[in-house]
């Protein structure tokens, strides 16, 4: 499975989406950005994307809620012991209310991993961060990754959260 994501004005991005009905895109936004995203297992209807593999995922993706995307620089000596990681954490995420889905996605035209989380809404995904099996499964990952040394070895960059909710067809 492979994500694609490209950004535009909301208008442009709207009129791709109509466009094309069979794929599944999701349209979204925030305050200063447009953005939609291609899930596909074939090939992106974009034409310079950003593009993603996806390493793992969980639940389905929705055109309402709220999203959230960890972006994280990554090394290229970095990447094995990263993805390991992420694929076996706990997996407590998947049990919060709210919850809808996750995509572990590894950069195939950059260095930086994208961590999508989809929400109900803003509110289950702060009550998520408010919650302590968000604050043990964080303390938990800080205290590994504690080593300065090590982090030169796997984070090319300082991480960089951006958020955004889905624009339903109105708009």
């Amino acid at each position: 499975m492979n994500i694609f994501i490209t950004t535009g004005t909301r208008e442009f991005l709207q009129k791709v989406k109509e466009k094309h009905v069979n794929e599944k895109l999701y349209f979204m936004g925030n305050a200063e950005h447009a953005l939609l995203l291609h899930e596909t297992t074939g090939k992106t209807i974009f034409s310079s994307p950003r593009k993603f593999e996806v390493v793992d995922g969980r639940g389905e993706l929705k055109e309402i809620g709220y999203v959230v995307m960890n972006n994280i620089p990554v090394t290229e000596e970095g990447r094995p012991g990263f993805e390991f990681r992420f694929k076996n954490r706990a997996g407590l995420i998947e049990k919060e209310p709210g919850f809808t889905a996750l995509r572990i996605l590894r950069p195939l035209n950059s260095d930086t991993y994208v961590i999508l989380t989809m929400w109900e809404d803003q509110e289950a995904f702060t009550n998520w961060k408010n919650s302590n099996s968000f604050h043990s499964a964080h303390n938990k990952d800080s205290k590994s990754l504690d080593n300065p040394d090590l982090n030169k070895k796997i984070f090319s960059g300082p991480a960089y959260v951006t958020q955004y909710s889905l624009i339903s067809e109105e708009g």
